[in-house]
C-alpha cells in the first residue's frame, strides 16, 4: 500500500532577519481589498523558518514550505533561495 504525502503550503517572501542560528524571519506581503471601502490595503505577515546551513542573508527572496513544528514558533523551512541580494 502506498502512502501519499499531503500537499504542503508554500510561501514566497523576503528575509527580514537572520540573527538567530539556523533561523530566518521572512516577511510575506500581499494586497487585500477592503470589504466596505474598496481600497486595496497592504498586508504583511512574518514567519520564522528553518535555515539549516545559515545561507540566507537579509533581503534574499526565498521559498518556504510548511513542515512539522521545529520549535515554539518555527513551522516552516526554507526550500530554496530564489534571488540573492546584491
Amino acid at each position: 500500500m502506498e502512502e501519499k504525502r499531503h500537499l504542503r503550503k508554500e510561501r514566497i517572501g523576503i528575509v527580514s532577519s537572520n540573527k538567530a542560528d539556523k533561523t530566518i524571519t521572512v516577511e510575506i506581503k500581499w494586497k487585500e481589498k477592503h470589504p466596505i471601502y474598496g481600497k486595496f490595503v497592504n498586508k504583511t505577515k512574518k514567519y520564522h523558518a528553518h535555515d539549516e546551513n545559515n545561507e540566507c542573508s537579509v533581503g534574499d527572496t526565498v521559498r518556504l514550505m510548511e513542515t512539522r513544528p521545529l520549535s515554539k514558533t518555527k513551522r516552516w523551512r526554507m526550500v530554496e533561495i530564489i534571488e540573492k541580494v546584491k
